[in-house]
Order: C-alpha cells, then structure tokens, then sequence
C-alpha cells in the first residue's frame, strides 16, 4: 500500500520542472545563434502565410466556376495562378528554413560535445571508475545525435504547427464562426489525451536511453577483451550475457515505442472525425444557404467555395495538431537523450586547488604518509593508518596480494583520489595544499596498462615532452631498447601507430611507452608492473635501463615478479590495507615472514 498518497503527484512536478529545465536549457544553445534563429522564424512566418493563402485562392476559383451566372474563366485563372504561386514559393521558403535548421542544429551539437568532452577533462578519476565507457561514449554520440534530430526537424514543424493553427483559426472565423464549435469539442480531447499519454511515456523513454547506454558499455568492455575471452572460450557464455542486456535494451526501446505510437493514431482519429463533422456541418449550412433558408450575409450563409476554403484549413488546423502529437513523441526520446547529456555536463569537477595551493617548484622528492586511512566508499576501508617516509631519490617497492591497496596508494600520491584521513607529504607540504597540475607534473607514470594514441612513434614518445627533439627522441628509445626495431620500421620515427598501438606487440606498446616516461625530466617516477609486457631477456635490458632512468629520483614500484625489485631501498609489504612489513630485500628475506614466502614461491 502506497504510503504516502502524494508521491505520485510529487514525482509527476518533478518530471515537469525537469522536463521545463531541459526546455530551457536547449532554448538557451539555440539563442546563441540568434540572428540565424531569427532568420528561421522569419521564413517559418512567409513559408506558413503562403501556404495559408492557397486555400483562399482555391476557393475562390470554385466559386467562380459555381457562379449561378456561369464560368468567371478569368477569375478561375487568376485566382489558380496565384494559389500555385503560393504554393510553390512556400514549398522554397521550407527548404531554405530546412537548410537553415540543419546549420543551426550541427552548430548546436558541435558546441554540445564539446562542453561534454571538456567536462570530461576536468571529472575525478572516480567518475571514469563508476561509469562505463561505452555508456559514456553513447550519450556523446546517440544522445547528441538524438537531440540534433529535434532541433534539426521536430522544432521546425513545432514553429510550423504554431503558426498554421493559429492563421487556419484566424482563416477559419473569417469564413464561418458557426463551423468552429465542432473544434471546440474536439481540439480540448487531442490537448488532454496527448498530455495524459505524455506523462505515461516520458519514464519509457527515459529507461529506453539509459538501457542503450548500458547495452553500448557492456559491448565495448567486451570487445576490449576480445582476446581473453576468446583464450578462455568463453564466447557463447559472453554471447549469452550480451543477448541477455540487448533484450533488455530492445524490450525499453519497444515499450517506449510501443506506448508512445498509440499517440499519434490516437490523435489522428479524434482529428478525422472533427474533419469529417466540419464535412458534414458545411453541407448543411452550404444547402440551407442554396434554399433560401439562410440569407446573404448571414453567419449562418455560406458558399460552396467557402465549404471548400473551410475544409482546408480545417485540414491545416487539425494536421499540425497531430503532427504536434508525434513530435511530442519525438520530444520525449530527445529530452530524454539531453538529460543524460546534461548529467555529464553538471557533473561536480575534481575539486578545484585550494585558493592558497602552491605550485611545486625544485622538487626534491621526500614524501611522508602520516596516518593515512582511505576508503573509496565510507563503507569500505582500503588502507588503514599508513605511515612511512620515503627519502629524496630512494626507490620505495610496494608488493602484496591483489586487492592489498596498492594501487590506491598510487591513486593518492597524484591525488586521483584525496585521502579520507591523515596527510600525505611532499617535501615537507601536505599535497592536499599543492595545485594538482605542479604535483602531477612532478611524476612520470609507466603503467601496466599501456597507452597509446593514433600517430606517429614520434609523436606518442614526446607525449609527455612536446618540445623534445629527433635527437632526444632516439636516445630515449636506445634507452629503453627499442630503437633498433624502430629504425627497421619501413617509415622509421614516422610510423603511424593504429588507435592503442593494436599493430605492433603488446611488449613493443610498453617499450614505447618506457621510452616516453625516458624522455621525462620529472623528479619522481611511478613503475607499475612497467616490465610485466615483456620476455625475460628483453627485461633484463630494461631493467638496465630503468635503472639509469631511476638514479637521483624518488621511485615507487608496484611489482609482482620481485626479481624486479631486490634493489628497492625500502619495500612494503602491504596486506589487508596496512603495512605488515618493511625492510630492503634482505632484511625481508631475515624476517621470514609474508615477503619471504612469497620470494621463495617465486624463486623455488
């Protein structure tokens, strides 16, 4: 039993002032281009007043040839001359204010995505966490496509619809005010059913864009696994899983369909009807007025050409009124679609540095973790009480079984994510008072996860260093050993790299990307399983190389094979979110505790 009996109306204002506040949202796009925008309006009123005049001109010329004097041949002429006329510079006059629609429409997406993808720029990483990126890549693209296919057709027939109902009434009372009542009974029954069957429709379309949304999320994620899927064949499992998520988009993509075309039949009945009783009102009138009952002049009196005037606009006013009925089909997918659009854009921006923050000048390096506790959710604690200094130009290891919180202490040395308490250091400022740019600045990031752009070999290694030279470029690549292979390239430095580097190895993408964080100059540097990509041979020689690219920097290095970190100055053991041991390798190995064990599994 529902206990609170107000909900429902409560909820149905929400949906109101939502619906009021993208309106306004989408109108405010629209009027930065105002001057193109009163342009269209300006043709939207000669393209509707020329074709409102046709009728007239029709009429006319049947009246001329139902003259009880006989055929007006010159009348009939004329007045056929200009209703073609009419007719056919409305009919350019449409297509200019389409045209015209189109540009202001692409204007308007244009300036969409791109405030989506600026926004983008400035989100936490906690946002790209929580949300997939096909969902995230769909309301970029289907989404704004969905509100360019409004703003480019739907409001032109809006503007359109207005303007003839209104000149068809004005046209209409002009010819016979008597007739008008039969749209006093039916026009009040098209405005209530198309508002009740609104309010109805609305939330389809709503779960319609966020099931796409996570249909396109699914699909990317599995296609970027493409490759351990297929090792593990695990297709008809994923296949299922996809059918599964597609039904359920399907099923949202019916129902808002399916509920929402009954509208505008619904209509498009309740409009014949008004038509065919305007039909059948007018042949009373025309008969009474050929009989003498009704007299010249009267309200009541009227032509056969006035009949014929009347039913055309009758047409005019009834058709706009059922086109409005499917374009606010329409306007409920395209509101729907510019909600998730406009969640992006309203999305809170990593907190702004503190007005106070400094920018990091002559880093030196030494970091301090006082007492640092830090959960992703208040729920679920990640690391509790961390504490330990790490000496300027030290290279600190951090190992511990997955999901020990190593990572997040990556996260939080470049302030992905701000501790929850306590403070982290960097030479002796607590980072939280630092700009995020200086402080990232100060670190060069060599992940397990490698990352490349399409472009040159050229450009993705000077990534980080826009400036370098050729020269720098390829003693940072003979540095990470992977100038030889470069150099054999038909195109050398030049080769064009495919989106993420997918045609060359997935060691030769890490090389790469070693060669990058070489051509740093930043004090500190990040190593997360930065060898994990490549064979044993080739890691001895970077190992070589990173430790040149390691001297006088403050290191930190997540590793899970510890061949790679026997020279680390200081390792932490990290488990269940707390440091449970600390020491060089051999202190370590002494101890005889979790780190030895796991050295000797490895080692054995």
């Amino acid at each position: 039993m529902n206990k609170n009996p107000n909900k429902h109306a409560e909820n149905q204002k929400l949906d109101r002032k939502t619906t009021k506040n993208i309106l306004v949202r989408l109108l405010g796009y629209i009027m930065r281009y105002w001057p193109l925008f009163l342009l269209a309006i300006a043709l939207t009123l000669i393209s509707n007043q020329l074709s409102l005049l046709g009728p007239t001109y029709s009429g006319e010329a049947i009246d001329a040839i139902a003259n009880e004097n006989g055929v007006n041949f010159a009348a009939v002429k004329e007045n056929v001359i200009k209703m073609l006329i009419c007719y056919m510079l409305s009919a350019i006059t449409s297509y200019l204010l389409a045209v015209l629609m189109i540009k202001i429409s692409q204007k308007i997406v244009r300036t969409m995505r791109k405030q989506v993808f600026e926004k983008l720029t400035t989100l936490p990483v906690s946002f790209f966490d929580t949300t997939a990126t096909g969902d995230i890549i769909s309301r970029i693209s289907y989404d704004i496509d969905t509100v360019n296919s409004s703003l480019s057709h739907d409001l032109i027939q809006v503007m359109t619809s207005i303007y003839t109902v209104v000149g068809s009434l004005v046209f209409m009372w002009q010819i016979s005010k008597p007739m008008i009542i039969v749209f006093v009974i039916t026009v009040p029954i098209s405005v209530i059913f198309t508002r009740y069957r609104s309010k109805k429709v609305r939330p389809l379309f709503r779960a319609r864009s966020r099931k796409l949304g996570e249909l396109n999320g699914y699909a990317e994620e599995m296609l970027s696994g493409c490759r351990t899927i297929k090792a593990y064949n695990r297709e008809d499992e994923i296949g299922s899983r996809f059918d599964s998520r597609n039904k359920d988009a399907m099923d949202a993509y019916y129902n808002a369909e399916y509920y929402g075309a009954a509208l505008g039949p619904s209509v498009n009945f309740i409009n014949n009807l008004s038509i065919s009783l305007v039909m059948i009102f007018g042949g009373i009138l025309y008969m009474y007025s050929q009989s003498g009952a009704v007299l010249a002049g009267s309200a009541f009196f009227i032509t056969l050409g006035g009949v014929a005037k009347f039913v055309q606009y009758s047409r005019k006013f009834a058709g706009p009124i059922n086109e409005f009925a499917n374009i606010l089909h329409e306007f409920q997918s395209a509101f729907s679609a510019a909600e998730r659009v406009f969640r992006i854009i309203d999305e809170e921006p990593e907190t702004p540095d503190r007005k106070d923050a400094v920018v990091l000048t002559d880093v030196k390096g030494e970091i301090d973790f006082n007492n640092v506790t830090f959960g992703y959710t208040p729920e679920k604690t990640i690391l509790r009480d961390i504490s330990v200094t790490v000496k300027t130009g030290k290279t600190i290891a951090i190992v511990g079984p997955t999901g020990a919180g190593k990572t997040t202490i990556i996260n939080l040395l470049m302030r992905f994510y701000d501790v929850s308490s306590g403070e982290i250091r960097l030479d002796g400022a607590e980072t939280r008072d630092i700009t995020r740019s200086s402080l990232r600045g100060a670190y060069t990031m060599v992940l397990q996860d490698t990352w490349l752009f399409q472009g040159t070999i050229f450009e993705n290694i000077i990534y980080g260093k826009e400036n370098a030279t050729m020269e720098e470029v390829k003693k940072a690549a003979k540095a990470a050993k992977i100038d030889s292979y470069i150099e054999h390239l038909p195109d050398g430095y030049n080769t064009i790299l495919s989106d993420e580097g997918v045609n060359i190895s997935k060691g030769q993408r890490q090389l790469i990307t070693i060669a990058r964080a070489m051509l740093s100059d930043s004090p500190m540097l990040i190593l997360d399983e930065a060898t994990s990509n490549v064979d044993s041979r080739t890691e001895i020689k970077i190992q070589e190389a990173m430790n040149e690219l390691m001297k006088d920097r403050t290191c930190f290095v997540i590793a899970h094979r510890l061949s790679t970190i026997q020279n680390a100055d200081l390792i932490l053991v990290i488990r269940d979110g707390k440091i449970s041991e600390q020491g060089n390798h051999e202190e370590l190995l002494r101890l005889g505790g979790f780190y030895s064990t796991l050295y000797n599994s490895q080692f054995s």
